[in-house]
């Protein structure tokens, strides 16, 4: 079985990414400890690592998933666009690894939200422990239940990403059944995977929260993405996807359709060069007195 065979071929890689996850975890222990954290400055009673150890654990799983998710969207995009002339390695170790890498961000996308209702199963000590393990599931998994601050969107669309993330990943294993030119279709939508996952970083991402050069460096990695994003849409590695004239047999809604893609991906290029060189970059300014409230009001009846 395909799957099977990807499974056991991922495993290098998932054991990268652990190695990756408890390496940024030591680091946000590190930071709080020393008072460097920003996700103290953006809510300083969290200032026991010892306390918040699932939260920061659930930090790192996210920073790596994420981390995991721009890999294989480069990996995805580099074989789906113009082809190289020359390749460190052969196309079909590349699919491998774009493959690999898919499973372990769906893995650790999901290890990110555990640890985050794991977090709020802890917080929760004044309702008994059947209600705590409803409201971390909830907050955590079903979108819109979540009811406190920034994380009224940002959540939804971290769900969002992972919701879409793992039909679309494990889509390619029954590619046989619903038809290729199907599979190719929905596959395209991974795209919108990453951007949620991004979008809900920047929202919620308490180490980017502010404007200053972490957060300018998360949407200078972007650039990259979009730019290939780009350049496959310009000159996709299929003839069926070029887009020709509107009168060389394509349809017509379909033509202006695929041209408005090239053109909003070309945006979306010069608009994180503005980002970027401007450093207007939607971050907060961090204040002389920072908030003492909690992220999430703790149920009492």
């Amino acid at each position: 079985m395909a799957l099977r065979g990807d499974l056991r071929s991922a495993l290098p890689d998932a054991t990268a990414a652990v190695v990756v996850t408890a390496l940024v975890f030591a680091l946000l222990w590190a930071r709080m400890e020393s008072g460097e954290s920003d996700t103290v400055a953006v809510m300083p009673f969290m200032d026991d690592p010892g306390t918040y150890w699932m939260y920061l654990l659930s930090q790192a799983f996210g920073w790596s998933g994420l981390l995991w998710a721009w890999g294989t969207v480069m990996l995805g995009l580099l074989l789906s666009g113009p082809r190289p002339a020359r390749l460190p390695v052969s196309r079909q170790v590349l699919e491998r690894w774009h493959r690999t890498t898919s499973l372990t961000t769906m893995a650790l996308m999901f290890a990110h939200a555990l640890m985050f209702a794991a977090e709020l199963v802890r917080y929760e000590t004044k309702v008994d422990w059947a209600e705590r393990l409803w409201i971390g599931f909830a907050d955590s998994f079903v979108p819109g239940w979540y009811d406190s601050g920034t994380g009224r969107i940002a959540i939804p669309l971290g769900q969002g990403a992972l919701y879409l993330a793992i039909p679309l990943g494990l889509l390619f294993y029954v590619r046989h059944r619903i038809g290729a030119n199907t599979w190719r279709r929905l596959h395209r939508f991974v795209i919108v995977v990453y951007v949620l996952s991004v979008w809900h970083t920047l929202l919620y991402g308490t180490n980017v929260w502010y404007g200053e050069w972490p957060r300018t460096a998360l949407w200078l990695l972007q650039l990259p993405v979009a730019a290939l994003l780009l350049l496959r849409l310009l000159r996709p590695a299929r003839r069926a996807e070029r887009l020709g004239s509107p009168s060389g047999g394509a349809a017509r809604p379909g033509w202006w359709v695929r041209a408005a893609g090239r053109v909003l991906a070309g945006a979306v290029v010069i608009g994180l060069v503005i980002v970027v060189m401007s450093g207007r970059d939607g971050g907060r300014d961090r204040p002389t007195h920072p908030p003492a409230t909690a992220p999430h009001s703790q149920e009492t009846d």
